[in-house]
């Protein structure tokens, strides 16, 4: 859906209920875990360091478990305040030439070990592309804290056909603005844990 304003809060309920009742539109669920490339998708992966040590990579979880890793700028995650659980499901906003695309997503797993933390999600009907993206922080045994975004996906909507170059470029700008986006949260003089 397309709209130029946010959603009013039934609005929002109402679709979010409803995508909630919704199967993935994807029969892979899950398959980020492996990280194998699938055939039939656009396989992309980014992996940048964000930071070092322990404090850093608490940092970083709070930014998964806040969502911070969605560029402000131009995506959004309704609600707000989702909790990282599997099963959640989310209305992810992208803004692009003036106008607000809205997709579902739902939580397919979590990853919460002590050195390493975050969640998958997937698509549902009501998003423009049928696939998953898993975002991880991890601590690794050097002290480096590091960032990944694994995602498969391919249009799903006659839209992301047609637009397929857009999209595709969508999404690279999407893993840039993300990297910067956590390297800058957890760089914050005071962590916010």
């Amino acid at each position: 859906m397309v709209a130029t304003r946010w959603p009013v809060p039934p609005k929002l309920e109402h679709f979010l209920a409803t995508q909630s009742e919704r199967p993935f539109t994807y029969p892979e669920t899950g398959a980020t875990r492996s990280g194998k490339t699938l055939p039939g998708f656009d396989n992309d992966l980014l992996r940048v360091e964000v930071g070092q040590g322990t404090a850093d990579f608490e940092q970083a979880k709070a930014a998964i478990r806040q969502w911070q890793m969605f560029p402000e700028h131009w995506t959004r995650i309704l609600p707000a305040a989702a909790p990282i659980e599997t099963g959640t499901t989310v209305a992810m906003y992208a803004r692009y030439l003036g106008f607000w695309w809205r997709n579902a997503c739902r939580i397919v797993y979590t990853v919460d070990m002590p050195r390493a933390y975050g969640f998958a999600y997937g698509t549902l009907p009501g998003h423009i592309e049928r696939g998953e993206e898993l975002f991880l922080v991890e601590l690794e045994p050097d002290g480096t804290v590091w960032y990944e975004i694994r995602a498969f996906s391919r249009p799903r909507h006659l839209l992301a056909r047609l637009g397929y170059p857009l999209v595709r470029g969508l999404q690279a700008r999407f893993r840039r603005d993300s990297a910067r986006q956590m390297r800058a949260f957890v760089q914050t003089p005071d962590p916010v844990v």
